[in-house]
């Protein structure tokens, strides 16, 4: 039987476009002597194989077990096909097809194949950069099958060249033989290009006058002059420095009117960056994959890299060259360099030439840029790495729009349009959940900008028309507003998710879970069901809906986001609700009282008037207030600062905690307040207090989960919000947990912080359609 000739129809699901897969398929049938085809259409990769049954069932089996590294294989279908007794011997890649197959996709999801992300340049693509003899040598957009440019130029699908913003640069006769080559590496790549066809790189001043020479080594020759550098990379402008030079890095936080939030550092390659941090295997593994984040490091004292860069920071974010221009400039230059957001602080990043000279023509003292449009825009992905745990901060270039599982698939497609901070939006269908690149903070016209196009070209490549929207409860979150717009606009059904059910649901998402779990989701504000800002939750939980449990203490916010940015107001709150019932003031001998003289006063009796200071159970503003109780930080430049510094001045080596109580699932914070404050009247180093403060909450959160578990005899507990993203604390709660006999949920591929807030608003709303609550 195996010698019978048969023909059969497979279609493949899953990122298989733009990965080498169609030349994989072509190898792989005329290594086992198989006639047929293979062509992408709407819904991924269609093959058709003709030859003896045997050979037909090996080659289905290769499909899988030897696919490229880059390709995700979601589904493979198959069904037989009559013999073509006249087949043409040979096997062909076709040009794309519309979709008639024959082939459904999966059963309830729209033809539709996976946009892939951008990859790093790959090392044998590297090789040919640096090959004197080769044709690339030094061509700073040198791609191939397994690497290079991919979201950010795709305008539809299927991927062929004339889909992407590669359609302007017609192939020249070589890169056209090497396109139709089966034994090329570059056998059908999309964005192949040389020095004879392909984009061309400048270097120009803000006025776009050319700067004559070379454009990286006159670039690397700026940067070590202290200019400032705009560079565009694959998703948009970087703006670069040199990252020992002191001067360079002052003036361009003066520039960016970025005051001490800690920048990026490109370093020219793993030695190197083994010289700047200490690299764990996991960091190792992360900076040198294929999508090449920022990663978060412990820094090595003495090294050169400029005071300026990471003010204050145990860590600094290091990232490998991953583009030929990043890789060019770096071995220029011969040194490590800032490559942060091309923006001014709170705005998009920019990809669009004319307004990158428009926006950072103020900044940058000179453009180091291209001619190949970029059609998505998407920042750099950033992950922490603490005590060998990896945690996402920031999900982009790389992962993003590689699509998460749906715990319970979408029967309608829906819309999630995420939180006011961090934002990202997500679509879903069937079993899939696209989260956009990292967009930022909605908090100004062109961040706004920047979200409502992303949905339209999102939608677009995802052919997603939203039958349902979800948002977040809060009434003045721009993404609420948008998603009510649309609903009006397109009779969309509304699906309000509260803020911290939708981090509990991320998590759960991230983890292929439904729930139910004992969610514990702490952060800095997200509007709660009983008007209160809610920010220290322990909930009871799955995708469909939650009880709250449990929760910090609240206390006021004194003049709302006021607080937020000026930490020692929280500082007035807590010690005000600590001198509750007593005899006088609590706390006026303290440092960070005296530090605001007569504000205070005011302050003060604006949290006891309850005038624009709403209550909050936050667990980030306890941060806050212990960060200035302990004169680590008074004001915040960014958010979340004093609590990132708080941890920074921890000592690992200490132990310890202060009693808390837990009254019927009120956590009395005042507690842990005022043994804190009783330090610092001992004058115990601040290094001690900040890791006794992290040692309590820790088992605030331990103690609170042992209670629920007792009460509901849930036995699985998940972490979600921006304050899991501090190693010292996540590395002091999941342990004990897990040796109590908790199963621990973290987050794995999106951010704890309101960065994955879109994907449990997904799942959420997902969940309720299936359940017919929508």
């Amino acid at each position: 039987m195996d010698n019978q000739h048969v023909r059969v129809g497979f279609r493949v699901e899953g990122i298989v476009q733009g990965v080498g897969f169609r030349p994989f398929v072509h190898a792989t049938a005329a290594r086992l002597a198989l006639c047929g085809l293979v062509a992408n259409d709407p819904a991924g990769v269609l093959i058709e194989v003709q030859g003896p049954a045997g050979a037909v069932a090996r080659f289905r089996g290769l499909l899988e077990s030897q696919a490229p590294p880059l390709a995700v294989i979601e589904r493979i279908t198959a069904r037989p096909l009559p013999l073509a007794p006249d087949a043409a011997p040979g096997f062909t890649i076709e040009t794309s097809r519309a979709g008639e197959s024959g082939l459904p996709a999966h059963p309830g999801a729209p033809p539709r194949t996976l946009v892939p992300p951008d990859i790093a340049t790959c090392a044998d693509c590297l090789r040919e950069l640096r090959d004197p003899a080769d044709r690339r040598h030094r061509y700073p957009f040198i791609n191939c099958t397994n690497c290079g440019p991919r979201y950010t130029i795709v305008r539809d699908l299927p991927y062929d060249r004339a889909r992407t913003t590669m359609a302007g640069f017609p192939m020249c006769a070589d890169c056209t033989a090497e396109y139709e080559d089966p034994a090329d590496r570059r056998f059908h790549a999309q964005p192949l290009c040389c020095p004879a066809c392909g984009p061309r790189l400048r270097l120009v001043d803000p006025a776009g006058t050319p700067l004559p020479g070379d454009p990286p080594a006159v670039a690397a020759g700026l940067l070590r002059d202290g200019r400032i550098l705009a560079v565009k990379g694959l998703g948009g402008y970087h703006l670069a420095v040199d990252a020992t030079h002191e001067h360079a890095v002052r003036t361009l936080r003066a520039r960016k009117h970025r005051e001490d939030k800690p920048f990026a550092v490109l370093a020219p390659d793993l030695a190197a960056a083994e010289l700047l941090c200490v690299l764990d295997a996991p960091a190792r593994a992360l900076l040198t994959g294929p999508q090449r984040p920022v990663v978060l490091t412990p820094r090595r004292p003495g090294t050169p890299v400029a005071a300026a860069v990471a003010p204050g920071c145990r860590d600094l974010g290091l990232v490998l060259p991953y583009t030929p221009v990043h890789r060019l400039l770096a071995d220029e230059l011969a040194g490590p360099y800032v490559l942060t957001s091309g923006n001014v602080s709170d705005e998009p990043i920019v990809h669009r030439e004319e307004d990158a000279f428009a926006r950072l023509g103020g900044i940058a003292d000179a453009f180091l840029t291209h001619d190949r449009p970029i059609h998505h825009r998407a920042d750099d992905s950033v992950v922490r790495v603490y005590a060998g745990r990896t945690v996402p901060v920031r999900r982009a270039r790389g992962y993003a729009p590689q699509p998460l599982p749906l715990p319970v698939p979408a029967p309608r497609p829906v819309l999630a349009c995420g939180a006011q901070l961090k934002n990202t939006f997500c679509l879903a269908r069937d079993h899939h959940a696209f989260v956009s690149p990292h967009i930022g903070d909605l908090a100004n016209a062109g961040t706004l900008d920047a979200y409502t196009t992303g949905i339209d070209r999102f939608a677009r490549v995802h052919a997603v028309e939203p039958a349902l929207v979800a948002h977040d409860l809060h009434p003045e979150y721009l993404s609420t507003k948008y998603a009510h717009d649309l609903a009006d606009a397109t009779g969309a059904a509304l699906v309000g998710v509260q803020h911290h059910h939708a981090h509990i649901a991320s998590c759960l998402a991230d983890n292929g879970a439904s729930g139910p779990v004992i969610g514990v989701a702490f952060d800095g504000l997200g509007h709660g069901t009983d008007g209160t800002l809610w920010g220290g939750e322990f909930l009871v939980a799955d995708l469909l809906g939650f009880r709250r449990a449990g929760h910090l203490e609240p206390v006021p916010l004194p003049g709302g986001p006021a607080a937020v940015r000026e930490p020692w107001r929280m500082a007035v709150a807590y010690l005000d609700a600590c001198a509750a019932g007593g005899t006088g003031p609590y706390g006026d001998d303290l440092p960070v009282r005296h530090r605001h003289g007569d504000r205070w006063n005011a302050v003060r009796a604006l949290a006891r008037s309850g005038l624009g200071s709403p209550p909050t159970s936050s667990a980030g503003r306890l941060f806050d207030a212990v960060a200035a109780l302990l004169s680590i930080r008074d004001t915040a430049h960014y958010e979340g600062q004093a609590a990132v510094e708080l941890e920074r001045h921890a000592d690992p080596a200490v132990r310890g905690t202060y009693p808390v109580r837990v009254d019927a699932g009120l956590v009395r914070t005042t507690d842990l307040v005022r043994a804190v404050t009783e330090e610092v009247r001992a004058g115990t180093p601040t290094e001690v207090v900040a890791a006794r403060f992290h040692h309590s909450v820790a088992r605030l959160i331990f103690d609170s989960c042992r209670a629920l578990r007792e009460t509901t005899g849930l036995t699985t507990v998940a972490l979600s919000g921006g304050v899991f993203q501090n190693g010292f604390l996540l590395d002091r709660t999941v342990p004990p947990l897990r040796r109590a006999g908790f199963e621990v949920l973290t987050h794995r591929r999106v951010p704890p912080n309101d960065g994955g807030i879109s994907l449990g608003q997904a799942a959420v709303a997902a969940a309720r359609d299936a359940a017919g609550e929508v």
